[in-house]
């Protein structure tokens, strides 16, 4: 009962947080960037919403492994949405920064994409069994943690040079919520405790929400 409580009240918090903050900067947002942020705050709590639900109702009613396949499928929207996600923080990177050019990185950047959103849909994910087998685990998650990889290099080297504010921390904020993803992935199905790292991740995601949400402020503060 603990766990219900703690985990419905810390994710009606975040669902509410992520939902209230993206739509406040698509519709007040005033100009693409803003706007980008707001799609990709949005998108963060939509794709959450489809695993979080369905989880604090398991945690409520019949148990988690009673509701495998609603968590399932919440799973398999989750990582489909992050890795849009991440996308989208490479074109707000692109935009807010003025890089010109770098095809080859847009390229990477989207056959990564699309080979991440491909693994997830491969029959051999299991997304309605209980436990997922560890290898598709993996294999899905390799293309998704390159993109975090240049996400936070890229951020890095102009945060570098710029000397940047608003984004100064993204790297560190990505690192770290890859930093507690993957030890969920690797050990989660022998060690059931370490699901709980799913929690400093998602205020990890926060984090960068609220960088978007420090540029939202900042356009409003110049548009006066």
């Amino acid at each position: 009962m603990a766990q219900a409580i703690a985990e419905t009240i810390f994710d009606v918090c975040y669902l509410g947080f992520a939902f209230i903050a993206g739509l406040t900067m698509l519709v007040k947002g005033n100009n693409s960037l803003v706007k980008k942020a707001g799609w990709m705050t949005v998108l963060l709590g939509a794709g959450d919403s489809f695993h979080l639900i369905p989880r604090f109702y398991a945690l409520w009613t019949t148990g988690l492994e009673a509701n495998a396949a609603a968590l399932g499928i919440g799973k398999f929207i989750t990582s489909v949405t992050m890795t849009i996600f991440y996308l989208i923080l490479y074109y707000i990177w692109r935009e807010y920064f003025k890089i010109e050019g770098r095809k080859n990185l847009t390229w990477t950047m989207w056959i990564l994409s699309i080979l991440r959103i491909a693994l997830c849909l491969l029959p051999q994910n299991q997304w309605l069994a209980y436990r997922q087998p560890l290898l598709y685990g993996v294999l899905r998650n390799i293309p998704f943690a390159v993109m975090g990889i240049i996400i936070i290099i890229i951020f890095a080297q102009q945060v570098k040079e710029t000397k940047d504010q608003i984004f100064r921390f993204m790297p560190f904020a990505v690192a770290l919520s890859f930093g507690f993803y993957i030890p969920v992935v690797l050990f989660s199905g022998l060690m059931p405790i370490i699901g709980m790292l799913m929690i400093p991740k998602t205020l990890a995601y926060v984090w960068v929400v609220l960088m978007g949400w420090k540029l939202y402020r900042q356009t409003i503060i110049n548009s006066r």
